[in-house]
């Protein structure tokens, strides 16, 4: 790999208005000061930086579920997943990503298999990080049918600084592990719903790389690792 490439990533398409609009605003702002044009510099760089959109290679191994988000792991617990997606009401183990303004932003697929449903939400936009934030935030909503028949979901939910939702997939799409299904501008959190039975090999305050890091495994019966 190229030193170059370490440092500069690819940018989605989403956020090339963005980066047009912060660079205008940065031509301004040199006209009224140099400070203020440094400064619209340096938040020019993290605009083009917030959509990065780097490749990510996803673990081979079949039943792998991974990480749909970057991030750190906020919250891992029961709890019912969302009602819009007509699954039993029934606590499933819930892992919660949560997104800085400073991760990358691009959601992924969790596990091979198909949408089975999109449904979204509505809603308030308390800080992502919270527990509340599950039930009242706005959220856009995925349920992926596995090969093997097994249900699992994956919750977009806005934050704090959230205000918009984006998601490229729709009913019936057959998805790859680690494919690109969605992004959330600006900070945000990503919850995974494991099928029933399905361990977490995640704990609270573990750094997550989208596409890559394991969550769990649906062919390993051990206890959690």
């Amino acid at each position: 790999m190229r030193m170059r490439d370490t440092f500069i990533k690819p940018m989605h398409r989403e956020g090339v208005r963005f980066v047009a609009i912060f660079a205008a605003v940065t031509v301004g702002l040199f006209l009224l000061s140099d400070v203020l044009g440094w400064i619209g510099i340096g938040l020019t760089i993290w605009c083009y930086y917030f959509f990065r959109d780097p490749e990510r290679v996803s673990p081979a191994r079949d039943g792998l579920i991974v990480s749909p988000a970057d991030g750190v792991v906020s919250l891992v617990e029961a709890a019912v997943p969302p009602k819009e997606l007509g699954l039993p009401d029934m606590p499933l183990t819930r892992i919660s990503v949560f997104m800085s303004v400073f991760n990358c932003h691009i959601n992924r697929t969790p596990i091979e298999g198909e949408v089975t449903a999109v449904a979204y939400r509505p809603g308030k936009f308390f800080n992502a990080s919270l527990d509340k934030a599950s039930a009242d935030n706005e959220r856009n909503s995925l349920r992926l049918r596995t090969a093997n028949g097994q249900d699992l979901v994956v919750v977009q939910i806005a934050g704090l600084v959230a205000r918009r939702i984006v998601c490229f997939v729709k009913q019936g799409d057959m998805m790859q592990t680690g494919e690109r299904f969605g992004l959330i501008r600006f900070g945000s959190r990503l919850d995974v719903y494991l099928p029933d039975g399905v361990e977490p090999e995640v704990r609270v305050g573990q750094t997550m790389i989208a596409g890559e890091t394991v969550l769990a495994s649906l062919n390993v019966s051990e206890t959690c690792r």
